[in-house]
């Protein structure tokens, strides 16, 4: 059996093109399960898995869940917010008392970069990032880059543009890995403020004018401006974002093809996008978080396949 090179999804600079493919091979095979009537397999029946949220988070949180859940794995839910973490418990102690209940993997959000890596190298379980900090999220880039190859058969070749907060997003990041190792072309495009000095040693083109931007991908990917993790104004106020940076139908109509419009989420209505572009049918939006509990439900099954094999 084909399996990952490695034993934690802790960002996807550590896979190779080879991994990204197992799993949108297995997510192939869940995706087909989860639109069955009975959605559950028992893959995962005789393991425990923790998911430690440091940060808020409903979608990629539920998500897990929803995949744990889909294969049959014991969950634990763990939320810092209303934990001892706020009594000044470290991450050391938080993790020592959860695996003192015997758990398998850990799925960890946590707003300091590198944290999913430390984990790893503290305990045994499996671990797998959620997102860290404005670092990486490699389950939100996998299931993006499942998505276009869903819509478009293939990511080689393509085209795709993320536009918005790509300073402060760890999808941006995330996304701009996974697609240059399935060999597509990727630009940036948003206010200077809001890009990183070093972009372009990443193998990606600055493209300040949205227009042109969208004139020449086959995809942009829609990011929201990260209010909550900016420190100082990055640009003037949000009507001037709207103007400069805002997708709506009357832009995508002046544009000489038509291209797929997708977003993380949550989306800013009105900001990043209008809804109508939000819902109409250039959007992939709904299908991204579709593919999202079957591209975890892969990562989950990988992962856990290596730690059965280690304990056989």
């Amino acid at each position: 059996m084909e399996e990952l090179s490695v034993n934690h999804l802790l960002g996807i600079k550590y896979l190779n093109e080879a991994d990204l493919q197992l799993i949108f091979k297995t997510a192939d095979q869940f995706k087909e399960v989860i639109n069955r009537p009975i959605k559950k397999v028992p893959s995962l029946r005789d393991l425990t898995i923790a998911n430690l949220f440091f940060e808020n988070s409903t979608r990629t949180r539920l998500s897990f869940e929803l995949a744990e859940k889909r294969l049959s794995a014991d969950v634990v839910n763990f939320s810092a917010a209303s934990s001892s973490v706020n009594k000044g418990e470290t991450l050391i102690d938080t993790v020592n008392n959860i695996l003192s209940m015997k758990v398998d993997m850990v799925v960890m959000r946590h707003p300091n970069p590198g944290a999913g890596v430390f984990l790893s190298k503290h305990i045994k379980a499996s671990v797998i990032n959620a997102g860290d900090g404005a670092h990486e999220h490699p389950t939100q880039a996998l299931l993006d880059a499942y998505s276009i190859r869903e819509q478009h058969s293939n990511i080689a070749g393509k085209k795709v543009v993320i536009v918005g907060d790509i300073l402060h997003s760890r999808v941006a990041l995330s996304n701009i890995l996974a697609l240059k190792k399935l060999g597509a072309e990727v630009k940036v495009c948003g206010p200077l403020s809001l890009m990183p000095k070093f972009i372009e040693t990443l193998g990606v083109k600055v493209e300040p004018n949205l227009e042109k931007a969208l004139n020449w991908c086959d995809i942009a990917n829609m990011l929201r401006v990260q209010n909550e993790r900016m420190d100082t104004s990055y640009f003037p106020n949000t009507r001037e974002y709207v103007q400069q940076y805002g997708v709506n139908k009357s832009l995508l109509s002046r544009l000489e093809k038509q291209i797929t419009i997708m977003h993380p989420g949550p989306i800013n209505r009105g900001v990043e996008i209008t809804s109508d572009v939000a819902d109409s049918e250039h959007s992939i939006i709904l299908n991204q978080v579709e593919n999202g509990v079957a591209v975890r439900m892969a990562v989950l099954y990988l992962l856990a396949s290596k730690i059965k094999a280690y304990a056989g």
